[in-house]
């Protein structure tokens, strides 16, 4: 079920370059985006390989785990700006009873309280996200963070949420 997947890998791994990366994110940049598929970071940014800490999460938000895992690049991995990037067009952005019912639908069992992190309104929720990192007692309070949308159907980057002159913390 898995072998076209598992071929590809093995033709990967017989030209693999990237074992001399170092772990550290060498632009110093962490982004937090969607997973859906017509978003592709490092091209869009200009990166390559190395440059970046990418983290993944349907609707691009700021969740616990996200958190945590900035934290950690922040503290151990040379991170000190990170991009929190939602996009038009997102599956996410409707109500959480509509994901709800959406999701009700595949899933084997009850959801219980499952957050779902719906994007009602995706001004609001962008900048709630960014407020999240910038408020955090788990990352510094010089870490720069700044809120972004991607449109997918130009691959154009506007700022929604700016990072703060830090002459003004």
């Amino acid at each position: 079920m898995f072998d076209d997947l598992l071929d590809a890998n093995a033709r990967y791994a017989d030209d693999f370059q990237l074992a001399k990366l170092q772990p550290q994110a060498a632009r110093q940049f962490a982004l937090v985006t969607c997973i859906d598929s017509r978003i592709e970071p490092l091209a869009a940014l200009g990166l390559v390989p190395g440059d970046a800490k990418i983290l993944r999460n349907a609707g691009g938000r700021v969740t616990d785990d996200v958190l945590r895992s900035v934290a950690i690049a922040v503290a151990g991995l040379g991170v000190t700006r990170v991009a929190v990037m939602h996009h038009t067009d997102c599956a996410m952005a409707a109500s959480t009873e509509a994901l709800r019912a959406e999701l009700a639908q595949t899933a084997r069992g009850e959801l219980g309280d499952v957050e779902l992190h719906a994007i009602a309104d995706p001004d609001v929720s962008l900048l709630a996200d960014v407020e999240i990192l910038r408020s955090s007692p788990l990352v510094p309070a010089d870490l720069e963070v700044t809120g972004w949308r991607y449109d997918v159907t130009t691959g154009r980057i506007t700022t929604v949420v700016g990072a703060p002159n830090r002459a003004e913390d």
